[in-house]
């Protein structure tokens, strides 16, 4: 069968032929639809995120959209290896396996399944996120941050706050559900006083995409303007400013903040699943705004490379 291959370490896949995959006891084989490619589907295929099981050569991809024998139409997550989403075919635990709504074309399924999972795994499993709650979206101008501000707004936050560093990507958060935006683009000191202002007025929940020095800041500012007691719940999800902070010890002894992950291991299996079954009912409900391209399976060698952050590249099939 036609497949993505990434046949070592670092290497970017190449289009090309795979073995085929045979169903075990308890898996499905599923003609794929569509595959989308997000940072988790980039970190595991460099062999440098903590789920990545650096067998090669194998097929890349977590999740996607296709056909069972009998026709039906699925979302699936976390094919077995070394069979991945990017491919003709692929085998996957039938338990994760899940309808996709009539309302839903396979493509914007895959493309809004893996970000809009991170927020509400984040926001209804982790943070327990209660309605009129204020909740501060740190790194929001991904594909990723722009679903987050709006799955926000479904789940009942009252208020949102927005950071980014693309001005004009942070404007139009305001659109989308955005009731106060902060550019990272400023000095330390000015960014930790607004950051100060913010908190000293109540921020319940912060999803945290990018770690780094913008989250050291933070950090820091919530321990210092925060309210005495209130507990200020940290989720964080992606790493795209960097893996550590220099995080001083006062911050946790002279504060309430409550720090946890939001992904793979932190959130059983069936929790994303449920997070995903969210995000569909609510996009064929509400409707999401989403950018993604489809793209040929047989483009990946060029379209892996020039895909970004700010649009969700699908590959489709058939």
């Amino acid at each position: 069968m036609k497949a993505a291959i990434v046949r070592g370490a670092g290497q970017s896949p190449v289009y090309g032929d795979f073995d085929e995959p045979v169903a075990g006891e308890g898996e499905v084989r599923l003609a794929v639809t569509a595959a989308s490619v997000s940072h988790l589907v980039k970190v595991r295929a460099a062999g440098t995120h903590y789920s990545a099981a650096n067998q090669f050569p194998f097929v890349p991809g977590v999740d996607g959209v296709g056909r069972r024998d009998d026709g039906s139409r699925v979302y699936f997550f976390l094919p077995r290896a070394p069979f991945g989403s990017m491919a003709e075919r692929t085998v996957v635990a039938a338990a994760q396996c899940i309808a996709v709504p009539d309302r839903l074309d396979d493509a914007t399924a895959a493309a809004i399944a893996n970000p809009g999972m991170s927020s509400w795994a984040a926001l209804a499993e982790r943070a327990k996120l209660k309605a009129g709650e204020t909740v501060l979206v740190n790194g929001a101008t991904g594909t990723s941050g722009r679903l987050a501000v709006q799955i926000a707004k479904v789940l009942g936050a009252k208020k949102v706050i927005a950071t980014g560093r693309n001005p004009a990507s942070l404007q139009a958060l305001a659109a989308l559900g955005a009731d106060v935006t902060i550019s990272l683009l400023q000095d330390d000191a000015s960014l930790e006083r607004q950051f100060r202002e913010l908190f000293a007025d109540g921020v319940d929940v912060v999803l945290d995409y990018i770690y780094g020095k913008s989250a050291e800041t933070l950090l820091v500012a919530a321990a210092k303007a925060g309210p005495d007691g209130v507990p200020i719940r940290f989720v964080q999800i992606g790493a795209l400013s960097g893996t550590t902070v220099a995080l001083p010890a006062a911050v946790l002894r002279s504060s309430s903040i409550v720090m946890m992950g939001s992904g793979l291991g932190s959130v059983s299996k069936a929790g994303l699943l449920a997070a995903i079954s969210g995000v569909f009912a609510a996009a064929a409900s509400k409707g999401f705004d989403i950018a993604f391209k489809p793209v040929p399976l047989s483009e990946v060698e060029t379209a892996w490379q020039a895909d970004d952050s700010t649009s969700r590249t699908v590959f489709t099939l058939g």
